[in-house]
């Protein structure tokens, strides 16, 4: 069980109700939310959920059902809608993100960011820190890439989405991104996730290569427990034993997480694939299957991209792309929010 105890309650509350549940069940932890509130988890108690409800101390009661409890569905509750500026995921909007695996100049992310919003893109990705398998591959341009980000996103006026990779760099990416992301790679790096939700920067939440879907919403609840309930989780494949695609796009995992949890989803069929002529028809099937949005790499010359050039989509296979989604996005009782001025409606 859950109990958010408001942050105007001193140490004499927590205790009060701490020795309440006491008599039934076993405090097992404390955490402080970014919000100021408290949140206490207790094992078993369960029966005590009614008495805690009309506590005025008390915000907020949940019943775990699992590794995660506050993110869970109760109900017909329905998918919350996360807001990142204008954009909506969640709602009635179906928006797309797109940009390069890696940020590799100014000029050219600018170029990327222009052609992307006339296409339809509400959102440009980017990654300014890399996390490779190689040490040798490209690592990234860092600060200055964020900068850059920043910059374009400025200019063409698209929200940024960008990596952060450790709890002491996170301050210093929310300067630049309107939307923090947490890769495959760190969605059980705990630290991280604790510092994230700390904060009110929209996170997007991608699930780890391995990770099981009880896993994924673990991580989420690491960070909605904290007080950042701006979350938007995205499926972007898992490892499996089949070796033509870098991975396995699992859409049944979309549909399940849209019953289990009231956080948007929306999916990358980049990554998911690794192969872009597999991109375009991942993402029609993720818009049949229920997802809030979708996420897709695009390059000028993805032959010359630094880094998943394989998976990128050229700027005009995009743009015909954003095209042919746009009506099954509408049977789907969504809309494309973005312009789509060029080689979308050619």
């Amino acid at each position: 069980m859950i109990v958010v105890v408001t942050k105007t309650s001193d140490e004499a509350v927590v205790e009060a109700l701490t020795s309440l549940a006491g008599t039934q069940g076993v405090l097992e932890n404390v955490v402080k939310r970014g919000d100021g509130c408290r949140v206490l988890s207790f094992r078993g108690g369960d029966s005590l959920v009614e008495r805690f409800e009309t506590c005025p101390e008390v915000s907020r009661v949940v019943v775990m059902t699992g590794p995660w409890g506050m993110i869970g569905k109760s109900g017909n509750e329905g998918t919350r809608a996360v807001s990142v500026g204008q954009v909506s995921f969640g709602g009635g909007q179906f928006p797309v993100i797109a940009g390069p695996c890696s940020v590799e100049g100014l000029e050219q992310l600018q170029s990327i960011a222009q052609s992307a919003k006339e296409s339809g893109a509400v959102g440009l990705r980017g990654g300014a820190f890399k996390p490779r398998t190689s040490p040798y591959a490209f690592q990234g341009l860092g600060s200055t890439g964020l900068d850059y980000l920043a910059t374009a996103g400025k200019n063409s006026g698209l929200m940024v989405v960008t990596e952060v990779m450790s709890p002491e760099e996170v301050p210093l990416v929310a300067q630049s991104a309107d939307m923090l992301q947490v890769g495959s790679r760190n969605v059980q790096n705990f630290r991280l996730l604790e510092a994230i939700g700390r904060t009110q920067t929209p996170v997007l939440l991608k699930r780890g290569l391995m990770s099981t879907v009880d896993e994924f919403l673990g991580a989420a609840e690491y960070i909605f427990m904290r007080g950042n309930e701006n979350i938007v989780l995205c499926e972007r494949g898992i490892r499996s034993f089949e070796p033509r695609m870098r991975n396995t796009l699992d859409l049944a995992a979309v549909a399940l997480l849209k019953q289990l949890t009231h956080l948007p989803v929306i999916v990358d069929p980049s990554h998911g694939t690794g192969l872009s002529e597999l991109v375009g028809p991942m993402s029609k099937a993720a818009v049949a299957v229920g997802a809030d949005g979708l996420m897709i790499e695009i390059h000028p010359r993805p032959e010359l991209a630094l880094s998943d050039g394989r998976q990128s989509l050229s700027l005009e296979e995009f743009g015909q792309l954003m095209k042919e989604l746009a009506p099954i996005v509408q049977i789907m009782g969504r809309s494309l929010p973005g312009p789509m001025t060029s080689v979308a409606q050619a």
